[in-house]
């Protein structure tokens, strides 16, 4: 990379939000980058731990138990402002699960117990009484083109956007709530999902556009090598058939 640039990845709570192997999208991410010749640094930010947002590059945040997201929502309540003006001054986000969730306005229990979220998305959460599980199917639109991206999903919050458009449009699974064919959210440079798998293993394209975003906003190149990803793209078609037949 020109001048020995560095995409900064922040890695948020890798010890307490690490649900169904999620880690594994950092490591993607990574990987797919270093496969190219681009440096890259994780920083792993646990509790209390110092970071400003504006100077990373990729910012991850997966998904927890409900006491694990507790103890992650207190400490993030804090970081909240620098956290909503690096959103909208284009930080690349991937945020999963309950991650994604937090982003939202609340979180409804069962009981009916609110619990706030950052705000900075519009959408919010109710709890259901009926898990949502399953391997999924999604349509996402990446650089202008239709892809497929699949994935396994595993909630019981059933989420509802308000202004704010869905990352994709599900052809197989429940995605966002079982009833609007609506998965996850998309907006500026945050892409928000249930899916786990993990997610950005299983699909290469939408790891190198996330990849590219990043370099874009660095004023970087974005045109990346292409890989061999004849393994990944297989693995994918044999579950669109699975799922889709």
């Amino acid at each position: 990379m020109p001048g020995g640039t560095v995409l900064k990845i922040c890695h948020l709570y890798p010890d307490l939000l690490n649900l169904y192997g999620d880690r594994g999208n950092v490591l993607a991410f990574v990987r797919r980058c270093q496969w190219r010749g681009i440096a890259v640094e994780v920083h792993r930010i646990n509790l209390g731990d110092a970071v400003d947002f504006r100077e990373m590059d990729f910012l991850f945040l997966g998904g927890g138990s409900d006491r694990e997201q507790g103890l992650m929502a207190a400490d993030l309540e804090k970081r909240r402002e620098q956290l909503g003006e690096a959103v909208e001054d284009g930080l690349v986000v991937l945020a999963i699960c309950g991650g994604y969730q937090l982003l939202g306005r609340y979180y409804r229990t069962l009981e009916g117990r609110v619990i706030p979220g950052l705000g900075l998305l519009d959408f919010y959460t109710e709890a259901g009484r009926k898990r949502l599980t399953g391997n999924v199917a999604v349509e996402v639109a990446i650089g202008g083109e239709k892809v497929r991206v699949t994935g396994f999903e595993n909630h019981a919050g059933q989420t509802f956007l308000g202004q704010i458009a869905p990352l994709g449009r599900v052809l197989a699974g429940y995605g966002n709530n079982g009833r609007d064919g609506t998965e996850g959210a998309r907006h500026k440079n945050v892409f928000c999902s249930y899916l786990h798998g993990p997610l950005l293993p299983k699909n290469p394209r939408l790891t190198d556009h996330l990849i590219a975003l990043a370099l874009n906003r660095r004023g970087l190149p974005a045109d990346l090598a292409p890989l061999d990803d004849r393994l990944e793209t297989a693995a994918g078609e044999v579950m669109l058939r699975r799922l889709l037949r």
